[in-house]
């Protein structure tokens, strides 16, 4: 069985921390929120601009956004976006995304 830790919110260098904490804790991935709130008190960024930062300091924990939906992005942006998560994180990068929570609970861990 893997677990994973999913920060859901948070300054992206502290969120980075918390990846390394929880990778050398023996967490098996980091996982961001991929929303858009308003508010205030919402410190929540661009997730795979906070997961490269988790990519540049941890090893091994896989990563990924909780519930990427692709109608709310242009296709080539989030395209290339993935492509510079994998090459930083040499392959760790969760590719799936969803349109639903409920979905996306159950295929992280299978890419």
């Amino acid at each position: 069985m893997r677990y994973g830790f999913i920060v859901p919110k948070g300054d992206p260098r502290i969120v980075a921390g918390l990846a390394r904490e929880a990778e050398d804790a023996g967490w098996d991935g980091v996982f961001y929120f991929d929303a858009i709130c308003i508010g205030e008190g919402m410190e929540i960024y661009d997730p795979w601009v906070v997961m490269s930062a988790i990519a540049m300091r941890t090893e091994r924990v896989r990563l990924g956004a909780i519930l990427t939906p692709p109608a709310r992005r242009r296709p080539w942006k989030l395209a290339r976006e993935t492509v510079t998560l994998d090459h930083l994180s040499g392959g760790r990068g969760s590719r799936r995304t969803t349109r639903s929570a409920r979905s996306c609970w159950t295929r992280v861990w299978r890419s």
